[in-house]
């Protein structure tokens, strides 16, 4: 994983690390996953899923009873990036706050990464 020793890759917020646990535990899962995918009128899009097992690939984030595991491919665009847990009026959900992403659509959905970044892969 690219990172700075001593400090995690991506920071957890105490509002995500609580609605991550709830829902591993609700489902009795190892962790929730984070991945990225080509999709969306911007180009790119966060996956998330809760898995049954860690891959040996993967990179490990613990919060206290939460777990995120970064997928292999995403390592490199997560790099930074912060996730919250937001819950409005009109609606709830995760929030990544990445500062690799230099457009998104305006609905939110997908995502545009620096160029140099997308170039390496």
């Amino acid at each position: 994983m690219f990172g700075i020793p001593g400090q995690p890759p991506v920071k957890i917020t105490d509002r995500a690390a609580t609605h991550i646990a709830r829902l591993m535990a609700k489902g009795d899962k190892q962790g929730l996953r984070i991945g990225i995918k080509k999709g969306g009128c911007a180009g790119m899009e966060y996956t998330m899923d809760y898995v049954d097992e860690v891959d040996a690939n993967d990179e490990v984030v613990e919060v206290g009873e939460a777990r995120v595991l970064i997928a292999p491919m995403a390592q490199m665009f997560l790099f930074g990036t912060e996730i919250d847990y937001e819950t409005s009026l009109l609606e709830s959900g995760f929030k990544f706050r990445n500062p690799n992403v230099v457009d998104a659509c305006g609905c939110g959905e997908s995502i545009k990464f620096d160029e140099s970044i997308t170039a390496e892969r």
